[in-house]
């Protein structure tokens, strides 16, 4: 059963993590031109670096949604869970976009 389970989060998931990593790399780059020119400084070996750090973390967290919807598909619930789960990508797309608002803006323009 857990097999089963963990094949079907997986299934779900992988697929619209894709979409969460455009959507946060959207964002990243998007904060990066409204805050041109003074952006282009903030630009070197170290900050690539640690922005790929960040983008490995973001990738962490998305797997929490593992843990929710493995959890949820061993309730009494899972078929009304499996209806309705696109609102935990949904949410965690939105969150994880405000998150990551936040820290391009800090990064790319550090006195603002």
């Amino acid at each position: 059963m857990l097999r089963e389970w963990t094949t079907d989060a997986i299934r779900y998931w992988e697929p619209r993590r894709v979409l969460y990593n455009l959507v946060l790399t959207g964002v990243v780059v998007t904060c990066f031109v409204i805050e041109l020119p003074q952006s282009r400084a903030a630009v070197d070996t170290n900050s690539l670096l640690f922005l790929f750090l960040l983008a490995v973390l973001a990738n962490v967290a998305y797997c929490a949604a593992y843990l929710v919807d493995i959890f949820a598909q061993m309730s009494g619930f899972r078929d009304l869970w499996q209806k309705y789960r696109w609102a935990l990508f949904v949410v965690g797309l939105v969150f994880a976009g405000i998150l990551t608002r936040f820290w391009a803006l800090a990064f790319f323009n550090p006195g603002h």
